[in-house]
């Protein structure tokens, strides 16, 4: 039997896919999320979350743990580099007696030194599972996969993926990346105006609403949904979510009613999905090639109501969550899936046979 890792350490959320794999067949797939905001945790304490994960996952003895990360990007990093090498050593400390192995953007699996040699190589990298993952459903598709903070849009051409960005700064020009996510987005870094008592208001530009209060106000998300911190500290009950979206006019709950507030979140959610589909049509312009009459599959606890909605104002016709091939949990967490599988596959030298679960 093969025991694999799959973990994703991203600077708000660790993500981590565990499966056992029997001769060519997977016996077992399990997913375990914690929220992990490293800017306020303190990098220090990274070691302990991916060791606590892990215990919760209560896996022993793994074959092979497939790394990536994003977490190198938080500002508790000075750059990357130091961001990706602490990372690292950070994994090393937590898996003790495990081999690891961290993906590069190029698809290679490396090992710790050889991902500290090539830190940029590493950084951000995994999206590249992603891809690599939805290349095995179509040769020529598009996974667009919407998580707490971001929407990543990962094409795929003549089966192989054909990212024309290696790392964000690539990827936000080209189009296939988008800092726009189903929770953790500052409302006032998607709307500059929002529509009160029939007037186009500027916003504050404070932090005082994310895109978690928006979805919940709308029924996107259900409360147990909202897995990150709130701006101000306070719950998620409705009431609490309206006084948030309120301050960002520099209101509250005595100055603009419920349907107002409603109305408030209504536009900021359109202007979510145009900042999707612009980059959707940035995309196609990068690659000279028309996406909307290949399938699109869709990813993230923002799959249906942003990656969906967006691919769908866009002109496609043929959209399908991920999740009808690996189960809505794995769905959630594609890149940590997609890195398990690959670790199976890197260690038995085939692709398991019952990979689609479904």
């Amino acid at each position: 039997m093969v025991k694999v890792l799959g973990l994703d350490i991203g600077g708000a959320n660790l993500k981590l896919t565990v499966i056992d794999c029997v001769d060519g067949v997977i016996s077992k797939v399990e997913v375990f999320t914690e929220y992990f905001p490293i800017w306020r945790r303190g990098r220090e304490n990274l070691p302990v979350a991916i060791s606590n994960l892990i215990k919760r996952s209560a896996v022993e003895s793994p074959d092979l743990a497939a790394i990536t990360m994003t977490a190198e990007l938080s500002d508790v990093y000075f750059s990357k580099t130091e961001g990706v090498h602490h990372i690292v050593d950070s994994t090393i400390r937590a898996l003790k007696d495990v081999k690891l192995k961290f993906l590069n953007v190029h698809g290679e699996l490396l090992s710790p030194e050889e991902a500290k040699s090539e830190p940029l190589d590493v950084a951000a990298a995994n999206w590249y599972a992603s891809g690599w993952l939805a290349s095995k459903l179509s040769k020529d598709c598009l996974l667009v996969d919407t998580g707490s903070t971001s929407t990543s849009l990962v094409p795929v051409l003549n089966g192989r993926v054909a990212a024309k960005g290696f790392n964000d700064l690539e990827k936000l020009m080209n189009g296939e990346l988008v800092y726009t996510g189903a929770l953790r987005t500052n409302v006032a870094a998607i709307v500059s105006h929002v529509p009160v008592k029939g007037i186009l208001t500027p916003v504050s530009s404070e932090f005082f609403a994310q895109s978690g209060d928006v979805h919940l106000m709308l029924g996107n998300i259900k409360p147990e949904d909202y897995t990150v911190d709130t701006p101000d500290g306070r719950g998620v009950s409705k009431i609490e979510v309206a006084a948030r979206l309120a301050r960002v006019v520099c209101a509250d709950l005595d100055i603009l009613s419920l349907d107002e507030i409603h109305s408030i979140a209504s536009y900021v959610y359109r202007a979510q999905l145009t900042q999707i589909v612009e980059a959707l049509n940035r995309l196609s312009e990068s690659l000279n090639v028309d996406l909307r009459d290949k399938p699109a599959y869709t990813a993230g606890i923002g799959g249906e109501f942003l990656s969906k909605k967006a691919l769908t104002i866009s002109g496609f016709k043929n959209v399908t969550s991920i999740s009808q091939y690996i189960g809505s949990n794995a769905a959630k967490v594609v890149p940590s899936y997609a890195l398990a599988l690959m670790a199976v596959e890197f260690l038995e030298g085939r692709e398991p046979k019952n990979w689609r679960l479904f």
